[in-house]
């Protein structure tokens, strides 16, 4: 669906994108990880056909990205693109026209659009009155209005709450059910562990790793991981390393990897005799991988 093969971008003397190469399989979520600076909206001004990239190929459907290919991508960016004072209905007839649909297609992709983010009810009303999460989704619904192939979102719910996060999340499966390519970004792990088939981690415009979830995991030798809370952390990792288990910090917690599956109370029992506070048993998530991989880079 989306291929960008050997994709290079410099400003000046700084190199920002590194021989990317990505691959991005029709029908699918792909989440695009990294921390802010790492390339990732350069790739999508690229692939948007607003940046010229240095050197390298992009190609959506085989075709070579060119203005002729932007009637293929839908973006909806971090931040919103609505008109406070207009209705859904007005801010979505907006940008069909921008798209060029006649008036016949446009009121037919209106109404889908509203549709499919489960806001037709509020097709009149002003967007100033709409919670968070609505303009969200009403964002996305910008993007989708002319049924691009592939649908960009850039961090699609930064600065939502809990339940405008849940909303927009079920948006997303509803897409990927439908069939739409989607290609996110996303600081929040706990939404790429949730949302995406595959996942790639960008560092300083180069792609360290990329795969599912479960591949990704191959990446960390572990079966679990263990939390422990200890006025004597140099006792406990004393201990662990007698065991074999590798001991990092998340933060200020210290954490041991676990090479088989332990119950937690064999695990308390390998750290008897030392002074523990709390202890917990996790699986090794994409936190876990995402610390481990940008660290050795």
């Amino acid at each position: 669906m989306l291929k960008l093969n050997n994709l290079n971008k410099s400003y000046g003397k700084s190199q920002i994108l590194h021989d990317v190469n990505l691959l991005i399989n029709s029908g699918e979520v792909y989440g695009l990880l990294g921390a802010n600076g790492a390339g990732k909206t350069t790739i999508i001004n690229i692939i948007c056909n607003l940046l010229q990239a240095d050197s390298g190929e992009i190609t959506i459907n085989h075709q070579s990205i060119s203005q002729a290919t932007k009637s293929m991508i839908g973006v909806a960016p971090q931040e919103n693109l609505l008109y406070k004072t207009l209705s859904c209905e007005e801010n979505l007839n907006f940008f069909a026209d921008i798209y060029g649909l006649n008036k016949v297609t446009r009121q037919q992709q209106v109404k889908a659009a509203l549709t499919a983010v489960n806001l037709l009810d509020t097709a009149k009303q002003p967007v100033e009155t709409l919670s968070g999460g609505m303009q969200r989704r009403l964002n996305i619904a910008i993007a989708l209005v002319h049924q691009p192939k592939l649908v960009i979102l850039d961090e699609p719910t930064t600065g939502l709450d809990i339940e405008a996060r849940y909303e927009v999340w079920e948006l997303i499966q509803n897409l990927k059910h439908q069939g739409v390519t989607v290609l996110m970004t996303t600081h929040l792990l706990d939404e790429a562990e949730r949302l995406c088939d595959r996942i790639g981690i960008l560092k300083q415009g180069k792609i360290l790793v990329e795969g599912t979830l479960v591949e990704l995991r191959h990446l960390i030798p572990a079966q679990a991981i263990v939390l422990i809370q200890t006025p004597t952390p140099e006792v406990a990792i004393a201990r662990a390393q007698g065991y074999g288990f590798h001991h990092r910090y998340y933060g200020n917690q210290l954490a041991f990897w676990l090479p088989e599956t332990l119950e937690i109370s064999e695990i308390i029992e390998k750290f008897s005799g030392i002074a523990i506070e709390s202890i917990s048993r996790q699986n090794v998530g994409l936190e876990h991988i995402y610390l481990e991989v940008t660290k050795k880079s």
